[in-house]
């Protein structure tokens, strides 16, 4: 059941595939820029958050209006903690 939502998100959202492919570029940088194993999950962390908050996006988006501010706030959280770990080197 979760693979079948996870299947229809992706086929029918542009933002979460392009998100997906962000994700599997970042993910692998992430692993590989960290540090630590601490700096490596909070590198992670918000970039898998990111799916997550496109995911219950598009729930609600299904049944309610856009929590586009929820999905820009993941992105900003994803920039602050990766400029804050990177720019401390």
């Amino acid at each position: 059941v979760s693979a079948q939502g996870l299947h229809g998100t992706f086929r029918a959202e542009a933002a979460f595939r392009q998100e997906l492919l962000c994700a599997l570029i970042a993910i692998p940088l992430g692993l590989w820029l960290g540090r630590s194993g601490v700096e490596r999950a909070l590198l992670v962390a918000p970039v898998l958050l990111v799916l997550v908050v496109e995911l219950v996006n598009s729930a609600i988006e299904a049944t309610v209006d856009r929590i586009g501010p929820a999905v820009f706030m993941s992105f900003v959280l994803w920039g602050v903690v990766w400029a804050l770990l990177l720019t401390d080197r």
